[in-house]
Order: C-alpha cells, then sequence, then structure tokens
C-alpha cells in the first residue's frame, strides 16, 4: 500500500476517526491492529518475518532481565542478535555472495529465489537496539508482547523509517491521546508538504536521472552531471517527502517520531552531512557501533600502538578514523547487496576520517591565509565543498553496478559541451521546458522554506499566525496543485528508501 495511493489515505482516515472514537484504553490496541493489516497488505507472509523478529527480541529482553549472571546475559543478547542479523544477512546478501564466489572460482551456483519483506532492514534494527538498551540497562523490558509488537510495526515508519528507541517512542504508544484540531492541521500540513516534494519535484527529476542510469554508456559530459544533479534533487526531495508524510500520519494520531531529515544540503562537511541525513540511521550505528568499537579491547591495544608509532596526537585520531570507517562500511552494506554500495560506504568514511586527521592541518592553514571561520564566503565555500563530494557519492546510487558507476565518472569528463545546456540534449531526455522551469521554481521553494528554518523560522507556527484566507490559499494550492503538477510516471508511488 503505497504512501501515496487513495488507498493509504482511506486507510489513514479509517485508522484516525476509529482511533478517537474508541474508548483511550484501547487505542493502543487499534493501532496495533492497523499496523499489521497494513504489513499484510503488502504480502500476508510477510508477516511471519516481523513476528519472527517481535517475537525474539521480546523473548530476549525479558531472559536478560530475569538473568542476573553476566557471561549468560551475554549468550542471551549475541544469540537474538545472530537470529535476527543472520536472517537479514540471508534474505538480503546471499544471492550477492553467490554472484561473487560464481566470479572468483569460474562456479555455476545457482541463485536463491528469495522474498525480501518490505522494511525488514528498519524494524530489525529497531527491535535490536532495544535488546541493546535493555542489555546495557538503558531501559526496562516490556513485559507485554502486544504493546511491544506495536513498537516492532507501527505502521507509518515500518517501511522507511525513522528507527525509533523505545525510550522515546513506546510511551507515546500506549499513552492515552484526546483530539486536539491543531494536531490534525499540523499533521495535514506535514503530509501536504510531503507530498508535494514527492509527486510534483522528485518523481518529476526521476525521468531524467533513470533515462541517463538505464543507458549509461550513451550519455556524456553535461547530460551525465545533469543525472547525477538531477538524482540529488530526486533523492532530497523522495526522502525529505517521505518523511514528513510519515510525520505528518504519526501526528494524527499524537505521536512524534524522531526527527530524521534536518536540510543536509546546508551542510559544512561530509560529518555534518550525516548529522542531517538519515539521522536515527547515523545515531544508531554511533550508540551501537562506533562506540562499543571505539571502547573494545583490541581498539585499546591499537590506540596505545598508534600513538606510540604516530605520537600522542595523531594516535589518538588514528582508532577514531578506523572506527569511522567501520561504521561507514556498515552503511554501505546496509544501503544494498552491491559493491557499489560497499564502496559508497568506504567513500564516505574515509572523507571523515580524512577530515578527522588533516584537521590540524585546516587550522593552521586557515590561520596562516587569516581564514574567519564565522564569515559568510566561507560557509558558502563549505557547503558548496561539501555539496559536490556528496554528489560525487551519488553516482554509486544511480549507476547499475560499480563499473558503471566508475564509468559514468569518466564520462562525465568527456566531451564536456556547455552547448548541451542550450542545443536541446537536455529536451531530449523525457522533460520538457515546463518540467525544467516547474522544478526551478518548486527547488526554489524547498530552499527558501529551508533557509529560513536553518535560521530558527518555525514555518508551521508561522502559517497558523496568518489570517485564515492566506492559511487556506496556500492549502489550496497544495492540494490542487500537487496533482495538477505532479509528475506520475508508471514507477512512481515507490520511495527510494522503502527498497532498503
Amino acid at each position: 500500500m503505497s504512501l501515496i495511493s487513495t488507498e493509504f489515505l482511506l486507510f489513514v482516515l479509517t485508522a484516525v476517526t476509529g482511533y478517537y472514537l474508541i474508548p483511550k484504553k484501547y487505542q493502543w490496541i487499534w493501532l496495533l491492529a492497523f499496523s499489521y493489516i497494513y504489513y499484510a497488505a503488502a504480502g500476508v507472509r510477510l508477516v511471519f518475518f516481523l513476528v519472527y523478529t517481535t517475537v525474539t527480541a521480546y523473548a530476549a529482553g525479558r531472559l536478560i532481565e530475569r538473568t542476573e549472571e553476566k557471561q549468560k546475559k551475554k549468550g542471551i543478547l549475541v544469540g537474538c542478535l545472530l537470529l535476527n542479523f543472520g536472517m537479514l544477512s540471508v534474505l538480503k546478501y546471499t544471492n550477492f555472495v553467490i554472484d561473487n564466489l560464481n566470479k572468483i572460482f569460474h562456479m555455476n551456483l545457482s541463485f536463491w529465489t528469495m522474498l525480501l519483506p518490505l522494511g525488514i532492514s528498519f524494524y530489525i534494527f529497531q527491535a535490536m537496539g532495544y535488546i541493546l538498551d535493555v542489555y546495557w540497562g538503558r531501559c526496562k523490558a516490556e513485559r507485554n508482547l502486544f504493546r511491544f509488537a506495536l513498537f516492532v510495526s507501527f505502521f507509518p515508519q515500518i517501511l522507511q523509517g525513522p528507527i525509533g528507541r523505545y525510550h522515546r517512542l513506546s510511551e507515546q504508544l500506549y499513552e492515552e491521546h484526546v483530539f486536539h484540531l491543531r494536531r490534525i492541521q499540523y499533521g495535514l500540513q506535514l503530509m501536504l508538504w510531503g507530498f508535494f516534494k514527492k509527486l510534483v519535484l522528485a518523481d518529476r527529476a526521476a525521468v531524467l536521472v533513470n533515462q541517463v542510469s538505464a543507458n549509461h554508456m550513451e550519455y556524456t559530459g553535461v547530460t551525465v552531471l545533469a543525472a547525477v544533479l538531477m538524482y540529488s534533487i530526486q533523492l532530497y526531495m523522495d526522502f525529505s517527502g517521505g518523511m514528513n508524510v510519515v510525520e505528518g500520519v504519526a501526528e494524527l494520531f499524537g505521536i512524534e517520531l524522531d526527527r530524521n531529515f534536518k536540510r543536509p544540503y546546508f551542510a559544512v562537511s561530509i560529518t555534518d552531512f550525516w548529522h542531517r541525513w538519515h539521522i536515527t540511521l547515523g545515531t544508531w550505528m554511533k550508540d551501537y557501533v562506533f562506540y562499543p568499537v571505539s571502547l573494545s579491547r583490541w581498539m585499546g591495544r591499537f590506540g596505545k600502538w598508534s600513538k606510540a608509532v604516530f605520537g600522542k596526537k595523531t594516535g589518538r585520531l588514528i582508532p577514531i578514523s578506523l572506527a569511522n570507517v567501520i561504521v561507514f562500511l556498515l552503511v554501505g552494506v546496509w544501503h544494498g547487496a552491491a559493491w557499489k554500495f560497499i564502496v559508497y560506504g568506504l567513500y564516505n568514511g574515509l572523507l571523515i576520517a580524512a577530515g578527522s586527521l588533516l584537521a590540524p592541518v585546516y587550522q593552521k592553514e586557515k590561520k596562516r591565509f587569516h581564514i574567519n571561520d564565522g564569515s559568510k564566503g566561507w560557509r558558502l565555500w563549505q557547503i558548496s565543498r561539501t555539496f559536490i563530494l556528496v554528489n560525487i557519492s551519488w553516482y554509486f546510487d544511480i549507476a547499475p553496478d560499480l563499473a558503471g558507476a566508475f564509468q559514468m565518472m569518466k564520462n562525465t569528463m568527456t566531451d564536456f559541451r556547455f552547448s548541451a545546456f542550450w542545443d536541446g540534449s537536455l529536451m531530449a531526455m523525457g522533460l520538457d521546458r515546463l518540467d525544467y522551469i516547474i522544478l526551478f521554481l518548486g527547488c526554489m521553494v524547498v530552499f527558501i522554506v529551508s533557509a529560513l528554518q536553518e535560521r530558527g523560522v518555525k514555518i508551521r507556527e508561522t502559517i497558523g499566525s496568518k489570517p485564515m484566507v492566506l492559511r487556506w490559499l496556500l492549502y489550496g494550492i497544495l492540494v490542487f496543485g500537487t496533482p495538477m503538477f505532479g509528475h506520475v510516471m508508471a514507477t512512481a508511488g515507490g520511495f527510494i528508501y522503502a527498497q532498503f
């Protein structure tokens, strides 16, 4: 059931209406029922995997809390992690391993026909985060299996996040909520804004991206660069738009999800970018991978060795840099079973590691050239530099494979004619002049809104303070303008991050 389908809107309307009509003590049960109905609509067989993760995580949490012996607790934790991440690995990466074995050893192993459940990475990460929190004593184990099932399956977030934390989300899911008109208004505003970004901008930009991606050997110069820049628009609008829809739906029920997107193209470094892009994945990796790796015994021994070899200052940074590379290698693997995603992760990890290691050099050079960190010019340079580095990483996303990504990079530098901007080349790739105008104007609207938010302006409160005529005029433009100017393709309806 696509988030931008009529069926989904009717589903949400039914769920919200009943939610506020039934006795409040049954509201969480109502949400649980609708969450499972939503997931089952994608395929009844998929529910098995959701139940599997829910039951194993619930049982492990209860056993860990009851067990006093530390070694037994650790065994239960490891067993639960292996059961769930093992299932995820088998379903997601078996054919990738088979393909590489066939190529390396000239074998002819058959690929497995497997069903990859929707949103499996998201709900497994959410459930395993809970288990680790119980093990470390950060939260108490949930005693009610059905309440825990709601935490794992809450339908707005199950397909593409955000990855929730038990101590922040569970209380909101289980508490009683009273109907508030403003909350409904705010939720609908977010949903409309998300639909605008997805339908009008993301799906329109996808036309050119898909054309070049499917025929990447045929395009060079400006056309390839245009595809990468269009993908930066597509992914930004698709992901942030999806988050707006998800957050808006949750807000209709009085539930505030963790923030997952914070204007990443205003980032001044790759590190800052990942603090703004898919925030909950980044914080999950930081809390459950980076810190455990950084504080591990073997990393401690490596840190002592690096200090002895490279000196105290540099030696202190090397283990942190290595931990970052490991984290982003896993981020790449999380994105998909392909070498292009592994290289994508390593690319980001190495950039962050290099930034950390070279920070003292940057400071000296800034002093040498009398660069003011607080100047607008320097900030603009940092944003531009980061945007370029991020767009290089998008080659790995839009290419069919790793070789294709490097070929597209090479093709970008080949036959680079600026005349392509006005000789009709870009008009022969599925978009006409009106499409480019709509993209430009739409992106400007998003940029202005984002710039205001970056300055601390609360857009929804600002809109709410305006006269009713102006508010409803804006709502009318979004309600009628989105379907009127939306670019619906045959493949439209799916959000990019839902595939992970």
